[in-house]
């Protein structure tokens, strides 16, 4: 009887033993995870200047050399969130706004509350015509921005009256045609 006790109290240890472990690890691998991330102000220097360079060239005018760059620096540190939006911005200006948009949402994936990435996407997405994802951006934007005045808003507002370009409803509607098409 006594060893079938001991038995049995062998087995429960064991079996609570490996859950405590399996715990214990999974614990360690979290809080290891989290302590390991980078917060926004501690972005790697070098990456920062690579921005400052970026943005500098696409002032100038060289988008080439200005996407290039931030790219760079993105590799270097890609929780640099300011150079996303910078990618963003100088893609949008080359005329790919689609690809500009996955940028803006990469910052946006660091930071949903990036008042200046909603605005870029916001603007990417009027011009490939997606006005009501766009309102939606600029209802964020309000609900973010403390200022009276809030550029962002005031720019997304202009871009959203604007409305898209001619090119993208012209294949917005070019794509209903063809969907309406097959659908019969």
């Amino acid at each position: 009887m006594l060893a079938l006790n001991r038995t049995r109290m062998l087995e429960n240890v064991m079996r609570f033993t490996s859950v405590a472990i399996a715990a214990a690890l999974t614990l360690v691998t979290v809080s290891t995870a989290l302590h390991g991330q980078k917060r926004d102000d501690q972005i790697d220097p070098r990456s920062m200047a690579l921005l400052a360079q970026g943005e500098a060239a696409a002032k100038t005018g060289d988008l080439e050399g200005a996407a290039d760059t931030l790219e760079t620096a993105l590799v270097v540190d890609p929780r640099n969130r300011a150079a996303f939006v910078a990618l963003g911005d100088v893609t949008h200006k080359r005329g790919m706004p689609g690809k500009a948009i996955r940028l803006y949402r990469e910052a946006l994936n660091l930071d949903p509350n990036d008042i200046t990435a909603l605005r870029g996407e916001g603007e990417a997405l009027v011009a490939r015509g997606a006005i009501d994802q766009a309102k939606a951006d600029l209802v964020k934007i309000r609900r973010l921005c403390a200022r009276a005045v809030c550029p962002e808003a005031a720019a997304l507002t202009a871009a959203i009256a604007k409305g898209p370009p001619a090119t993208a409803l012209a294949s917005k509607t070019e794509n209903e045609a063809q969907a309406a098409t097959s659908a019969e």
